[in-house]
């Protein structure tokens, strides 16, 4: 019987793929996790593409591949909807609109705009608002991916020890990997 996870569905238009990923791309500012909440409402929430625990998954795979997180995202969500004609679309998508508008910007705006104090404050703003929908990104998957108190404890732990040696994210992936198997192990030989 086929994992209707991993299965590609073959129904999804490309252009409906490509529209969905220009709008995750257009109207996110601050990239990396700012734009997780902005995936996850239209791919998981609006189109139900993929589930909450397929798009917890992805989100494991894509943090540890290179690149940027949005990009990976977009590429494992196209390829799971279309193939790798999905993976090009989504690509596609979630990367023009960056592209144009920093090409705009570098060319025209940002010259006359450097000093300016309104951009400033806007920037100042946005700034908070990115580490906003960060956390609240954060909180949704927790709730989601952490199950019971080993779960909660565990993620305290390995939040303390990022924070407090600054030891490289691959390296407390790592150790949340072998701690998930002795706890998993411990507990799922119960």
């Amino acid at each position: 019987m086929p994992n209707h996870e991993t299965e590609i569905i073959k129904t999804e238009s490309l252009w409906s793929i490509l529209l969905t990923f220009l709008k995750v791309g257009a109207f996110t500012f601050g990239g990396g996790y700012a734009i997780l909440p902005v995936i996850q409402q239209e791919i998981v929430v609006k189109r139900k593409w993929v589930s909450q625990t397929a798009f917890s998954d992805i989100l494991i795979i894509t943090q540890g591949m290179p690149g940027q997180l949005a990009l990976n995202s977009a590429i494992q969500i196209g390829v799971r909807l279309r193939g790798t004609a999905g993976g090009l679309i989504a690509a596609l998508g979630v990367t023009a609109p960056s592209v144009v508008i920093l090409l705009a910007i570098a060319a025209y705006f940002y010259p006359l705009l450097r000093d300016n104090v309104y951009v400033q404050a806007v920037f100042y703003g946005l700034r908070p608002a990115v580490v906003a929908l960060i956390a609240a990104a954060a909180i949704r998957m927790g709730r989601e991916i952490l199950y019971g108190w080993s779960g909660l404890i565990l993620c305290a732990l390995l939040l303390a020890v990022s924070i407090i040696s600054g030891i490289h994210p691959i390296l407390v992936l790592l150790l949340g990997g072998l701690a998930g198997l002795v706890v998993c192990r411990r507990q799922c030989s119960k």
